[in-house]
């Protein structure tokens, strides 16, 4: 079933908008003119109107070139200017506050991020590097850089991540995810398929059900598959992938006339026919 997509690669969307880092409040004159400049930026970013946030970000860090809050503006400018369409403006602004706050976990984060979303991924993997090496309990950045680790093949250092997320946070859907895409990676399907369960018991998903179904699938469990994979189209009756994991099972089940309808239907919604060739001969 080599035409079943893994859940073994970076599936994960990157939310690329940070919330502005709030001054400490013992710190805050509401009528003095830098404060002032950063209330109305942060309205214009929760408004997204991303010209005006830049125009008043920069505003107040030019008022006050000298004031340590500039770091944490210089970060959101950065989120600003990328949110904008400004990408390479964004990398310089986010290596321009590293510059002045080399330790700043909130900089990497945001850095780290725009990278991801540009396909920078070896960048992103040394700001996630820095970052749980300063912040050993960063649950995100770890787990991303455990994610990262397995598209490198380098799987003793994503099990050492995942490990870790067990240990600080084992509620977390991402520890749940981190670990269910290790094993599934690895073919262990039935511990894979036990963690897909605990993200379903937090976030009942087309995409956990189908992950879970395939798994199922290659186990030879193809009542709970079916069931699975019929819950995550009830879900997502629009999702391709879906036809094919059902397109497989019917062909297992040797109901064939299913299986060339299911696979008809994922070339419809946009799957390549070559995918599905061996189920429609």
């Amino acid at each position: 079933m080599r035409y079943l997509l893994l859940l073994s690669s970076l599936l994960v969307t990157v939310a690329l908008w940070a919330q502005p880092e709030a001054a400490p409040l013992d710190s805050i004159n509401p009528d003095d003119p830098y404060f002032v400049l950063m209330g109305e930026a942060d309205q214009a970013i929760a408004d997204e109107d991303w010209p005006t946030a830049e125009e008043k970000l920069q505003q107040a860090i030019d008022i006050a070139p000298d004031n340590p809050l500039n770091v944490l503006l210089l970060s959101n400018l950065g989120m600003v200017r990328f949110s904008a369409g400004q990408a390479e403006e964004a990398i310089a602004t986010l290596n321009h506050a590293h510059m002045i706050a080399p330790r700043s976990v909130t900089v990497l984060k945001n850095r780290a991020k725009i990278y991801m979303a540009l396909n920078r991924l070896e960048d992103a993997y040394a700001d996630y590097s820095t970052i749980i090496e300063l912040d050993s309990a960063a649950v995100e950045p770890r787990f991303y850089h455990g994610m990262l680790a397995m598209r490198q093949a380098d799987l003793t250092t994503a099990l050492a991540d995942f490990s870790r997320l067990e240990e600080i946070a084992p509620e977390d859907p991402l520890t749940n995810l981190g670990l269910a895409t290790y094993y599934n990676s690895l073919a262990d399907y039935g511990k894979a398929a036990q963690y897909f369960s605990l993200l379903i018991e937090q976030e009942p998903t087309a995409e956990y059900y189908g992950a879970r179904g395939v798994c199922y699938l290659y186990l030879d469990r193809l009542n709970e598959a079916s069931a699975d994979i019929n819950e995550a189209l009830r879900l997502n009756p629009a999702d391709a992938e879906l036809y094919v994991y059902r397109a497989a099972l019917n062909k297992l089940r040797f109901r064939d006339d299913d299986a060339r309808e299911d696979a008809l239907r994922a070339v419809e919604l946009g799957v390549d026919p070559r995918r599905v060739a061996p189920i429609l001969k």
